[in-house]
Formats: C-alpha cells, structure tokens, sequence
C-alpha cells in the first residue's frame, strides 16, 4: 500500500484520516489554513484561560483509542479523558433540574419523580432505541454508502423500527410530560439538526452515551487535538499550517492535485477534503468537474442546512462552587416547540433562548487561573441565510445571555468577567469555511443521510474522498471519526474501489 495524500483540514476528520492512512504506508500531507489543527475543535487562548471553541462532548471513546492502537500507542499515554456524572444537567424555564447519566435506574427515578405516568413509557424507550443504536450506529455508521442498493438494504429495518419519523414524534410515542420529552429528544440540535424533523435513528445518540459514557479531555479539547498532531508526525505525516486551499485541479474524472491560495500546486494520488463538504464543492472544484447531484443548484438551492452558533467565552475572578450548573448544563428558557420552529425557519433571531452552558473547570481547574473559571455559553442561532445583522444584534443578545445567567445562575456575572470573547456565525463563515456560516453542514434529515448525503467519495471524481460533519455518517464526534474509517476503507480497497 502506498502513494501520496493530501488533505485538505486539520480537523478531528482530517486528523484521523491522516493517521489511518499514514498507518497503512500512504504518505501523508496536511495543509490546514489556519495556524494550528483543531478546526471547529481548535481552542482559544485567552489571560490564563483555555476555551474550547467547538465541540466539548467525547462520547465513543474507543474510536480514538483505536487511532493511538494504529501505531502502538496507548491513548491515556498521551491524553487523559475523565468520565462526567451526570454526562448534563438539563434545566426548565422555571430553573428545576434533569441529570442526565448512564445509570438508567436513577434516570427512571427522575422520570418518576417528574412524572410517574411515564416510567414504563421511558423502559420501552430505552429498550427500543437500544434496537435502533445496534442498526444505525453499529450498522451503518462506518460502512460506506456508495451505492443506492446500499440504501435499500436497510429500509426493511428502519421500516421495522419506525426509523424514518422525527427523533420528537419518536419520543413522543412513549414520554407524555413535554420537558421529560425535550430531555430525550434535544440531542440532534448538538449536530445542528431539528428534533422535529430528523430522522428517529438519532434518537441512539442518548443509547451511545449511556453505552461509552460521556467524556471530557484533561487540558481542554486541545489537548487531544495537540496529542493526535503529534501522534500523526510519529507515522511521518507532514503539517503545513497557514497553507488555505484555491483550487482542487482536475483532469478527466481524477484530482491532480491541490493548489493554494500562494499559488503553488502539490500533486497527489488521493485528495480527502475535510473541509466542509458544500464549501468544497462551491469554491474549490469547477463547476465543469461537477455532475448534478454536486452543482451549484444542490448546494444553493436544494439543501437543508444546520442552524448556526452564537458563543460567549468568559473567564471570571471567582468560583462559581454554589451554581448548580455542572460541566455541561442545558438550560430552556423558552416553550421548546416555537424555538425551534423560529431557528430552522431561517428568516429572523428568535424572540427567545436556549443555553448550553460548558463550565469545564467544574472538573479541570488547570483551564483557568487559581481560584477562576472558564466558561462557554452557546445559543443555537439561525445561519447567514437569515435576516440578521449581527453587528447591530450581537451585542445585545450577549447582554441578554449575561443578564440571564446573573439573574438565575451566576451572580454578580459582569462584574466578574475579566476575559472574554464572542463569536457569531460569522466566524463559521469567514474563519471555517462553512457555506452560510453554518456550525454542522448539512441538516441530518432522512433525505440527506446515509446514501442520500454527500459521499464519503465524490461521485465526480474518483479519487477525491470527504471525512467530517458534511458526509456519512454526519456530525458530531463518531460520526465524524466514523467518516474516517469509512474513507480508510474505501481507499485500501475493502469497499467500493
């Protein structure tokens, strides 16, 4: 096995890949545009203060372990991951509190105490969906879907497990009290999807963090990202950061190469792009290389995207040690339905809010100062395709955001606040590359998953290949970890080649 490599991102999804081929004898290149790896998991550095900027949830460790196994690695060697209990505290409009963990049987004792009438519905629910994470996670998430007939080959089972109704109507069908069913059903709109809408598969999402647990990366997400950059120079990969990508050049079906925004051109075997997928195809590969189901008409006018991110970083010179917000808490101030309705709408700012909240130093005191704390507050925002003009709007939903937790959760906030930062979805944009500064890519509903969604191979190109949020299996950390493994499978020759 052998020949060269380019990727395009140093991304979890471009990170994994290279380490997955460069394991296999390929000879590996990273050209990243910005100054450090991460990508969406990059972090910043701010007065003593570590925030991860993107993701902070670890579920399905083992995937990473397997990239440290590639080589002969152990991964707790090179980067510590600590185990949550409660994995999130959820909290009501009126300020009462769900803890989500992987003992089901305190699980079932809060539904009870919330409402007793829905304890049997919540043991089917787990019993069932346990049936929907063996087929869509196990099944399917690292299998390349290349073919339609890959498709056809699970509809009977999602037909048979009633897959193919929204993750809310699936929940439905077994919890009645209203904020018991946004405990159990909020997962998707961590991948930027609607509860209301995406496909019930998603609903393993609470099945997968009560199998692996819910985990949290010493240092900050950093960390782990700095420790598999340096697990991918040991197989002899080779990183150019502040190196942005122009052109992906193409010659009869096949990539040639990629050329940067210097104007130099680096040749390759394989080209991977783990940037975002509509991005790629809008602004990286001519129009004339594209069929139909990768033009200009797919991407800006047929597809569904995710909602975007507002994020509030502050450090502040005292502990919080009375909140009770936790490690990661999820707070909703607003009737469920409506707010998510006016996100995905896509034409305004919703009137109200929910927060996620990421207090890290809750249990890593080493991401601020002594005796401060780091925190992230993010509200779901719609992306650039709404009507909003964020130089006149962010600074006033931040007032608002900080107002709110002073009021509920931290007091004497502002006063506090010695660091900070924001960004909206602007930064996803001009900084990520994402096509209407979305924080996921694609939306996950049915008709943009599995062989629906954009291949893990370019249906175009032959040897141009996708890992990340964009492609199968889709965002979050598996799924973009998954892609990787997909990819590896595809270009070693196991599947589809």
């Amino acid at each position: 096995m052998g020949g060269r490599v380019l990727i395009v991102g140093a991304g979890f999804g471009g990170l994994a890949a290279a380490i997955r081929l460069a394991a296999r004898g390929f000879e590996v290149e990273v050209f990243e545009k910005l100054e450090a790896a991460g990508g969406r998991a990059r972090a910043f550095y701010r007065d003593g203060f570590t925030f991860d900027a993107g993701p902070t949830v670890i579920t399905a460790p083992f995937l990473f372990d397997e990239l440290f196994g590639l080589c002969g690695r152990n991964r707790p060697d090179h980067v510590e991951l600590v185990p949550l209990d409660p994995f999130y505290r959820i909290f009501d409009s009126a300020g009462r509190c769900f803890e989500m963990s992987a003992d089901a049987q305190r699980v079932e004792e809060q539904v009870r105490r919330w409402n007793p009438t829905d304890v049997t519905g919540y043991r089917r629910l787990m019993a069932q969906s346990e049936d929907l994470f063996e087929r869509a996670f196990l099944g399917m998430a690292d299998r390349p879907f290349l073919r339609f007939t890959d498709m056809l080959g699970i509809v009977p089972d999602l037909i048979r497990l009633r897959a193919y109704g929204s993750v809310y109507d699936y929940v439905a069908s077994f919890i009645r009290d209203e904020f018991l069913r946004f405990c159990f059903s909020f997962h998707p709109l961590f991948i930027g999807g609607n509860p209301f809408k995406v496909p019930a598969f998603y609903a393993l999402i609470h099945h997968l963090e009560r199998r692996w647990g819910v985990w949290y990366a010493r240092g900050g997400m950093g960390a782990l990202v700095r420790a598999l950059v340096d697990l991918a120079r040991e197989l002899g990969v080779r990183f150019r950061f502040g190196a942005e990508a122009a052109e992906i050049l193409v010659r009869r079906k096949r990539a040639l190469g990629v050329r940067l925004r210097d104007g130099s051109f680096h040749p390759a075997d394989h080209v991977v792009s783990n940037a975002d997928v509509p991005y790629t195809y809008l602004q990286l590969v001519r129009p004339e290389h594209r069929g139909l189901r990768n033009s200009d008409f797919r991407y800006l006018r047929l597809a569904a995207y995710t909602i975007s991110a507002f994020i509030v970083y502050f450090g502040t010179s005292r502990l919080y040690r009375e909140s009770p917000l936790g490690h990661h808490s999820i707070i909703l101030a607003a009737p469920y339905r409506e707010l998510v309705h006016q996100l995905f709408a896509g034409r305004a700012l919703p009137r109200d809010f929910a927060l996620y909240v990421h207090r890290p130093t809750v249990t890593d005191p080493s991401v601020a100062p002594p005796g401060h704390e780091t925190f992230y507050v993010l509200v779901p925002v719609p992306h650039l395709g709404a009507r909003v003009d964020w130089d006149e709007v962010g600074p006033a939903l931040k007032e608002a955001v900080l107002s709110f937790l002073e009021k509920n959760y931290l007091p004497d906030l502002r006063r506090h606040i010695v660091a900070e930062q924001v960004v909206d979805p602007r930064y996803f944009r001009d900084v990520l590359n994402t096509y209407l500064g979305t924080g996921f890519s694609l939306q996950p509903l049915l008709c943009q998953s599995a062989w629906f969604r954009p291949h893990n191979r370019s249906e175009d190109i032959v040897n141009l290949y996708f890992v990340g949020a964009g492609t199968h299996p889709g965002a979050g950390l598996p799924g973009v970890l998954a892609s990787a493994k997909v990819i590896d499978r595809i270009i070693a020759g196991k599947k589809g080649c």
